[in-house]
C-alpha cells in the first residue's frame, strides 16, 4: 500500500518504536509515575526527560508541558479550560476562531456557547486566508473575545499562517485575550516557538511526528489558570488527572527530539513530493488545487475533481493500492461536505469532490507518479457510475 495520508496519522519512526518497547520491557519502569518507591520514580524520571524534549522542541519550559492523550484533549484543555477559569475570575471569556479550525476546536467552542460564552468567527477568503485586517474587524466587533484559538497550519488545505502577526493583533487591540495555537498539523513541518511566538497556549500531538498514539500535549504559561476536564489525582501539577503512559510518553518525546532536529530534512523532502503532485494535476482536466499557494506546510495537496465524489474515488484509488484522505479523518464517513472547504465559498457539491493527499519521510516520487498513473482511471470510473454532477466552484 502506498501511504499518502499522514495529516491523519504518520508511521510509527522506528527509533520510537524501539524506545517504547524498551520502556514497556524494562522491569525498572513498571511503577507508577506518582509513587515514591525507586520504581515510581525511575518512570517520573523517563515522563520527565520527555517533558524537557517536547518542551525544547517547541521553545517552551518543561514546566509549561502538560502531557494529554493527544491533539483533541489538548484543544479542549486549551478552550474550555481557558475559557471557564477567565469567567470564574470574572474576566471576559468569549472565544474567537476561524470556521477553518479542527473539529477539537469547534465543537468545544460550540461547547462553550452552551454555557454562554460569546462565540465569534473570523473571515477567511476563498484560499482559506486569515489575514490580520480579518482578525482586526472581529476584534472590534466582539470586545468580550477572552480566548483567541488560530491553528498554525490547516489540517484539510495545508495552509500555514503567520501566527506571530495574529498575535500581534490580539496583543494590540485585546491585550487582556488569551491566544491559543493549534498546532497539531504544524508540528514537525514548520518551526514553531511558544515564547518567540508570544503564546498563551499551543497544542501538539505524539502521533502526526512520527509518534505513538495516545500521547499529546498541552503547551500554556505557567501560571495560567486552567479548569481542568479530567478530575481525580494531581497528575500534571493538577491539570489533569490520570495516571501516566510511560512508554508511550517516552515515544513523544524521542518524536519530538526527532522532529526539531530533522525539521529541514524533512520539509525539503515531502515539499517535492507535492511539488511533484501539483505540477502533475496541472496537466489533468477538470481539477482544481485548494489553498494558498504561497504559505504551505509543504506535504499537503487538496485537490477537487469536478464531477466526482471524493469518498468514492479514495476507495476507488485503495482498491489500486493507494490511501488517500477525503476530508479530516475525524470527518470521514459523514456524507456532509468538508465545512474547512465550505469556509472557501465552494458548493457542497465542489467540496465533497476534494480529496486530501498528504506525503511523509517514508514517501517517494515512485508514489507520486504511481497516483498520477491511477487517478484518471479511477476518475472516469467515478465519472462513469455517477453520470457528472454539479461542481460549481462557488456557492451561487
Amino acid at each position: 500500500m502506498r501511504y499518502l495520508d499522514h495529516n491523519a496519522t504518520t508511521p510509527l519512526d522506528a527509533r520510537v518504536r524501539d524506545a517504547v518497547i524498551a520502556a514497556l520491557a524494562d522491569p525498572l519502569l513498571q511503577g507508577n509515575p506518582a509513587s515514591v518507591h525507586s520504581t515510581g520514580q525511575r518512570a517520573r524520571a523517563v515522563v520527565e526527560q520527555a517533558r524537557r524534549a517536547v518542551a525544547r522542541a517547541l521553545g517552551a519550559e518543561a514546566l509549561e508541558v502538560t502531557f494529554t492523550s493527544g491533539g483533541t484533549e489538548a484543544d479542549n484543555l486549551a478552550l474550555l479550560g481557558a475559557a471557564r477559569a477567565l469567567r470564574a475570575a470574572g474576566r471576559p471569556a468569549g472565544v474567537l476562531t476561524s470556521p477553518l479550525e479542527h473539529p477539537a476546536v469547534l465543537a468545544a467552542a460550540r461547547r462553550l456557547t452552551r454555557e454562554g460564552h460569546p462565540l465569534a468567527l473570523v473571515a477567511v477568503d476563498a484560499a482559506g486566508r486569515i489575514e490580520a485586517d480579518a482578525l482586526r474587524a472581529a476584534l472590534r466587533e466582539n470586545p468580550e473575545t477572552g480566548v483567541v484559538s488560530l491553528a498554525a497550519a490547516n489540517h484539510v488545505l495545508g495552509n500555514a499562517y503567520d501566527i506571530p502577526s495574529l498575535v500581534r493583533v490580539v496583543r494590540e487591540l485585546a491585550p487582556h485575550a488569551l491566544f491559543h495555537c493549534d498546532a497539531v498539523q504544524a508540528f514537525g513541518k514548520l518551526p514553531l516557538d511558544f515564547h518567540a511566538w508570544d503564546l498563551d497556549l499551543l497544542s501538539v500531538s505524539s502521533h502526526k511526528i512520527y509518534g505513538p498514539k495516545g500521547a499529546g500535549a498541552l503547551v500554556h504559561r505557567r501560571r495560567l489558570a486552567l479548569d481542568p476536564l479530567l478530575l481525580g489525582g494531581q497528575q500534571e501539577r493538577g491539570r489533569r488527572a490520570g495516571t501516566e503512559p510511560v512508554a508511550t510518553i517516552a515515544g513523544f518525546g524521542l518524536a519530538a527530539q526527532l522532529a526539531a532536529t530533522e525539521l529541514a530534512a524533512r520539509h525539503t523532502h515531502v515539499a517535492a513530493l507535492a511539488d511533484r503532485l501539483r505540477a502533475g494535476l496541472s496537466n489533468m482536466s477538470d481539477v482544481t488545487v485548494h489553498g494558498d499557494r504561497e504559505r504551505r506546510v509543504g506535504n499537503t495537496v487538496s485537490a477537487g475533481f469536478h464531477g466526482c465524489d471524493a469518498q468514492l474515488l479514495a476507495m476507488n484509488l485503495d482498491l489500486a493500492g493507494i490511501a488517500v484522505s477525503y476530508g479530516a479523518a475525524c470527518s470521514s464517513g459523514t456524507p456532509e461536505p468538508s465545512p474547512v472547504l465550505l469556509a472557501l465559498g465552494l458548493a457542497p457539491a465542489a467540496a465533497r469532490s476534494a480529496l486530501r493527499i498528504s506525503f511523509g519521510v517514508g514517501n517517494t516520487e515512485d508514489d507520486v507518479d504511481a497516483l498520477l498513473a491511477a487517478l484518471p482511471e479511477a476518475i472516469a470510473r467515478v465519472r462513469g457510475a455517477e453520470g457528472g454532477g454539479d461542481w460549481r466552484e462557488v456557492t451561487p
